[in-house]
């Protein structure tokens, strides 16, 4: 065992092991710094958020009734305010979304617009058992998650009626929205009472709806080609082209049970988290960001430096050139710095482009000091060639997300499997046994009375190497 250590290839070979471990170091410096541009990036979002409006759900039209009843205390009759909650029978939900982008310095978040429909009927004839005197206030309210969204209140009817609409809901569970008094005295209650509400409505990222109705029609359309579908059912039908994307969904209130999650909320201020999960909509999400696919690229910098020390080192076994530990490292903080250069780049031209600058920048430095370490420019040049290949292989696993895994795990394989064969006629002793042969060749030829050093590394191999050092013959330049 003593002597393998002593090994001068195993030497080199542990050499090569600690330089790519060091080598590793700026590589997780470059990740470290990847997650906190995404950090920071987020940050901005919510700061964007916060001084607009943020994600949007609407809950309603929802039509509240606070009326007087008689009860029973220590066997008197005392009067107690009482309310009940009438929620539509159809519900017709139609939003169109318009996005558009807030930048603050190269940060941007993504918002929309969306003209919002809300159609239907309720059904209140359940106030016909309510004498005029019992009843103590009507009122229709919708309620969204931001009301600082509320841009614009277009035509809002009941019954035909125009409604005068006032900012809250004075409920405290559900509080910001608008709500609207109605006097039911000029409303058939024998007959479905239709409404037809239509605002503009700005939000951050998501729009998500609460399917009130006993039959819940939900309609979302945007040119935003890159929609996210979100809540607790997926649309029965969706189209999502280049152009945009249009989805529809459906729901009912045995499904739902939406009545008495709505009914808890509003009464015992319970079952709200429960009402805010049982949602449908939209999220209009970003594809894949550059901050993503570089915190991925990175994920592979430890494949493409081991793949770029093993050529070197199978260059030296085959060729006997040698390759300085130096250089080993020189080349190992190349290929870091491509990651730097591409999230860099990335923040300002895009992630594609900025892969292609960052993979011909760093394939033109490595190929030029490659040609110079070796002097030959066609080696040089062969090496730039199967970087750009590797630099190649690595931008279609990156855009394969779903094969990712698999196509890393079969290059990983086909590169271990090259190794092997092209090693498998190596007879590691021998080989070691002839350098050491040669080195007491060489002390062998020295002059009386002077010793060749004892080295057992290859360090000493260029003071011997043509290619890379002056030989002792000629003069020195």
């Amino acid at each position: 065992m003593k002597n393998i250590f002593e090994h001068p290839l195993m030497s080199k070979f542990a050499c090569v092991i600690v330089l790519f471990f060091l080598v590793l170091i700026p590589v997780s410096m470059v990740k470290s710094l990847i997650q906190d541009r995404d950090k920071l990036q987020q940050n901005v979002i919510q700061e964007i958020a916060a001084s607009s409006s943020g994600a949007q759900q609407i809950v309603g039209p929802i039509i509240r009734v606070l009326y007087s009843d008689t009860t029973e205390v220590d066997g008197k009759p005392q009067q107690v305010m009482r309310q009940r909650l009438i929620l539509p029978n159809d519900y017709d939900v139609n939003a169109k979304l318009s996005s558009f982008e807030k930048y603050r310095g190269i940060y941007h978040a993504r918002l929309y617009n969306a003209q919002t429909s809300l159609q239907g009927t309720f059904d209140l004839s359940a106030l016909t058992d309510l004498s005029h005197d019992q009843i103590k206030g009507v009122a229709l309210i919708v309620s969204v998650k931001d009301s600082r969204g509320l841009l614009r209140l277009d035509q809002m009817t009941l019954a035909g009626h125009n409604l005068t609409v006032y900012p809250g809901t004075s409920i405290d569970t559900l509080s910001q929205g608008f709500y609207s008094p109605i006097d039911v005295r000029y409303l058939n209650l024998s007959a479905p009472v239709r409404f037809d509400l239509n605002f503009l409505l700005q939000g951050m990222g998501e729009l998500k709806v609460a399917p009130i109705g006993k039959m819940t029609e939900v309609t979302m359309s945007s040119e935003w080609p890159h929609p996210s579908f979100i809540g607790d059912s997926l649309p029965i039908s969706s189209k999502i082209q280049d152009s945009g994307f249009t989805a529809q969904w459906s729901s009912n209130h045995l499904s739902s049970n939406i009545g008495s999650l709505i009914d808890a909320c509003v009464t015992r201020g319970a079952a709200c988290d429960a009402l805010a999960k049982r949602q449908m909509g939209v999220a209009l999400i970003e594809p894949v960001d550059h901050y993503l696919k570089s915190y991925r690229a990175v994920n592979y910098a430890a494949l493409v430096i081991m793949m770029v020390f093993a050529s070197f080192f199978l260059l030296e076994i085959f060729q006997a050139r040698p390759v300085h530990p130096v250089q080993y490292g020189f080349v190992g903080l190349a290929l870091a710095l491509f990651y730097l250069v591409l999230i860099s780049f990335s923040e300002h031209i895009g992630f594609n482009l900025a892969y292609s600058v960052s993979a011909l920048a760093s394939t033109a430095l490595l190929s030029i000091y490659v040609s110079g370490i070796l002097k030959n420019r066609k080696h040089g040049a062969l090496f730039a060639a199967g970087l750009l290949a590797l630099y190649g292989m690595l931008f279609g696993l990156l855009q394969a997300e779903s094969y990712a895994l698999l196509m890393g795990t079969t290059l990983c394989f086909a590169v271990l499997s090259v190794l092997m064969i092209l090693t498998r006629d190596v007879d590691w002793y021998a080989y070691g046994a002839k350098r050491s042969s040669n080195e007491e060749a060489t002390a062998a030829q020295q002059p009386d009375g002077e010793t060749q050093p004892k080295v057992d590394d290859w360090f000493a191999s260029y003071e011997r190497n043509p290619i890379l050092s002056t030989s002792k013959d000629e003069p020195s330049k």
